[in-house]
């Protein structure tokens, strides 16, 4: 359809670069890995016994998406704002009820990845058994860099570091994750016919905490890349 088909002018289609192509990485939908190291399972006093609990999920909207570099207004309703640094899959083929293994090939590449967090407001809403979604559909807290192409590909150790104005707050390794790769893409896939371009943010370790206005986040997840944000004044 053309423009003239529409009341308004629909949304555009939000993309990511892709390193060694001109071509961009189109985005579908962005789901997230809730609790997915102990450690920060226990910072948030819920640890995880994988014995007897499978992973749990949510979802932002795409609109969230911001690309690594980007300066974001500190976000409204909120005096907590937080960082979480985290390892993001991008999904290249489609796959439905896939088996752990056959997940690797889903994998189109990787990133690294911000959820950035309304902390108190998702906290209320847990105590409270409501949806978190003021606290985690944020807009511009679904920050990504670049994705590097390696098709097939299962990473199951790296190390994963995010600073703050310099100062070290997160430090971990993949190896760390509960849910590796292949079981978090075939479990997904049993609820959802995932699809190129959807992004698997697979979950932070420990170390989260605030942000502030003028704050600079760096952080790199090993053999991937690096990713930047700033944070501006409230708007």
């Amino acid at each position: 359809m053309t423009q003239s088909n529409f009341v308004w002018a629909p949304s555009p289609t939000y993309s990511l670069a892709v390193r060694g192509l001109t071509q961009r990485f189109p985005i579908n939908r962005l789901f997230f890995v809730g609790r997915n190291y102990h450690a920060h399972a226990v910072e948030m006093g819920r640890p995880v016994d994988k014995s007897v609990e499978v992973p749990f999920y949510f979802t932002k909207a795409s609109s969230t998406l911001v690309e690594s570099g980007a300066t974001v207004a500190y976000p409204p309703g909120t005096k907590d704002y937080q960082h979480e640094m985290e390892l993001v899959v991008a999904i290249g083929s489609p796959g439905f009820r896939v088996a752990e293994s056959d997940a690797a090939s889903l994998v189109y590449g990787y990133a690294c990845g911000l959820d950035m967090t309304r902390r108190d407001l998702q906290l209320v809403a847990r105590e409270k058994g409501r949806p978190w979604d003021l606290g985690k559909d944020v807009e511009e807290s679904s920050v990504v860099s670049e994705i590097v192409p390696m098709q097939g590909k299962i990473l199951d150790a790296g190390a994963l570091e995010m600073r703050v104005n310099g100062d070290v707050r997160q430090k971990s390794d993949l190896s760390k994750l509960i849910w590796n790769i292949p079981e978090l893409i075939a479990d997904l896939s049993k609820f959802y016919h995932l699809q190129p371009g959807d992004l698997i943010f697979t979950g932070t370790p420990e170390g989260v905490g605030p942000v502030q206005a003028g704050d600079r986040i760096e952080g790199s997840v090993e053999g991937v890349g690096n990713i930047s944000l700033d944070i501006g004044p409230a708007e």
